[in-house]
This record gives C-alpha cells, sequence and structure tokens, in this order.
C-alpha cells in the first residue's frame, strides 16, 4: 500500500515506534495521522511534535485495553477524516516476571494489551474496510512473539498470540482487499527498550526512526512481517528446520544472560 493521502491511526502513539511511524506516514504524503495513547495532553504533544501545524496530526486519549475506546476512536476518526485506511495497533509494555514468579494479574494485563487490543482494532476498523475492498491492519508484536523473550513468559507468550492473531486476519480477510503485517523488532530505542542480552539485545539496538523506515517499505510491498532485525528471518528459518535444536541454542542463550547479569 501506498500511503500518500490515506488516512491512519497510530495507537501507542506518545513516543518511540507509534511516534516514529506518524512522521514516517506524513513525509509518505498520508492526508491524516491520528495518535492514540492513555495520557491526552502527552499524546497531543506528540502530535504536535510530528507535525507542527496541527493540520495532518492530531492527538487523542485511549485506553486500549478497553473496547469501548478503542471503538471511539475509530468513529471520531471517520467522522473527522471520512475513513480509517490504516489502524496501527501498536500500544505494548513489558512486565515483570519470568514464569511462575509472574502473577496472575500481569499475565492478564499482557493479554489484555497485546492480544485483545488487536481483536479491538479489528473490530472497529474492519467493517469500513470490507465495505470500500480496502485497509491495511498493521499490528505491533515483537521478534519475542516469533522466537522468544527470555526474561518474561507473559510477554512472550502474549506477543506470540499477537502474530498467530494477525495470520488469522490475513488468512480470513485477504481475498477481502485487506493487508495485514506484524511488526516484529528486536531491540529498538525507546522507553521499553532492552535491559539485556535475553530480551533483544542479540543483534543491536536500532533507532526508532530506522525501524519506521522498514514500516513504509513492508508495507509498499503488502509483505506480512516487518523484520526490522532482518536476523529474525534467518533465526525463525532455523526454528522451522529443527525445532529441538533451537531450543537447545535459546537453553544456552538463557544461561549466557544470567551470567551476563552476575
Amino acid at each position: 500500500m501506498e500511503l500518500i493521502d490515506k488516512v491512519a491511526i497510530i495507537t501507542g502513539g506518545s513516543g518511540g515506534i507509534g511516534k516514529a511511524m506518524a512522521a514516517a506516514f506524513l513525509r509518505e504524503g498520508a492526508k491524516a495521522v491520528v495518535l492514540a495513547d492513555l495520557d491526552e495532553q502527552t499524546v497531543a504533544d506528540a502530535a504536535l511534535h510530528v507535525d507542527p501545524t496541527g493540520q495532518r496530526c492530531s492527538g487523542a486519549a485511549c485506553d486500549v485495553t478497553i473496547e469501548a475506546d478503542i471503538s471511539a476512536l475509530t468513529e471520531n476518526t471517520i467522522v473527522k477524516h471520512g475513513q480509517v485506511d490504516v489502524f496501527c495497533s501498536n500500544a505494548g509494555a513489558g512486565a515483570a516476571g519470568v514464569l511462575t514468579d509472574a502473577a496472575n494479574d500481569a499475565w492478564q494485563k499482557q493479554w489484555d494489551l497485546h492480544v485483545m487490543s488487536h481483536v479491538y482494532a479489528a473490530r472497529a476498523a474492519l467493517p469500513g474496510m470490507l465495505e470500500r475492498g480496502s485497509g491495511y491492519l498493521l499490528n505491533t508484536a515483537s521478534a519475542a512473539g516469533l522466537l522468544a523473550a527470555l526474561n518474561s513468559g507473559p510477554y512472550t507468550v502474549t506477543k506470540a498470540a499477537a502474530v498467530k492473531l494477525a495470520e488469522f486476519l490475513a488468512i480470513t480477510h485477504g481475498d477481502d482487499g485487506i493487508k495485514v503485517s506484524v511488526l516484529c523488532p528486536q531491540g529498538v530505542n525507546t522507553a521499553m527498550g532492552p535491559k539485556s542480552l535475553g530480551d533483544g539485545m542479540t543483534d543491536g539496538i536500532i533507532e526508532a526512526e530506522q525501524l519506521a523506515d522498514v514500516v513504509v517499505e513492508t508495507m509498499r510491498e503488502e509483505r506480512f512481517h516487518v523484520l526490522p532485525h532482518p536476523e529474525v528471518e534467518e533465526y525463525v528459518r532455523r526454528k522451522g528446520d529443527n525445532v529441538d535444536r533451537w531450543l537447545v541454542g535459546m537453553q544456552r542463550l538463557r544461561r549466557k544472560s544470567i551470567d551476563a547479569a552476575s
């Protein structure tokens, strides 16, 4: 998809990846970008930073774990701009706890944030897209969803579910003209960037602006995986070739991460 004259919603838009994608979309000629995040003033400031004129980028308060918020965000965007061509469901956060030490509440919050938010976005955006026979859903997951993040079970498991949801959306609505991509980066220099080897520092930290350029390129080519770290594609191939060997390698990486932290 070419972004010229398109209307996009980007959740998790106050900074980092969301803000960088907004700037990239505007450079590509998007008609309007609506940034959404929890704090109304913070996201409004981010939108003004991206577009000092205030003409093509705006901010809106939204809790993506509440379906009514996403519905209202989508409806308000349609009222103001006519339609939603692209919905980037990008909000996310890390979680404490590796596995048994992660509380049930941590698991539920990660599920609501990393999975149900994408479900709510699809429910809100798809009716208009299906009516027009075109649209783009971009869901942010993580390389952890394709592989693993060694230091957080809730994060890894819910990001894997996010990837599977994106696959299901692509299978279900590909014949309807709906394009779907899933963003799966490793380390990105943002507020929630990795702090240890096991959290995505294996192949270096990239800037959010670099990631946004890859997003634009991938959307233009309408490919499913958005991989700002190209090494991830090879890791996924190796995992598919021999999952037992891959698990042994990940166990080795986990030990290395623990040793590095001690």
